[in-house]
């Protein structure tokens, strides 16, 4: 799914714990044992994590559907 503005990416990522910002990138990162063999894999204060890095492009943020839609499948930006 893309999010072509500025302004629904930053509603969600502040709706979203797990997603932030590094510049005009999108974050996502939460806790997994498979970061030690992942090659997105990372180690924080002690606990292993995933890290998914979602870069702008000309038509805005692709970002997986399940991040951006509720239970009830409608966006919730």
């Amino acid at each position: 799914m893309f999010i072509e503005s500025l302004e629904e990416m930053e509603k969600i990522v502040e709706q979203k714990k797990f997603l932030h910002w590094d510049g005009w990138t999108v974050i996502q990162t939460f806790d997994s044992e498979r970061g030690a063999t992942s090659p997105d894999g990372l180690r924080v204060n002690g606990r292993w994590q995933i890290q998914k890095r979602f870069e702008p492009t000309g038509k805005g943020w692709e970002i997986p559907s399940k991040i951006v839609v509720n239970s009830k499948g409608k966006r919730e930006s």
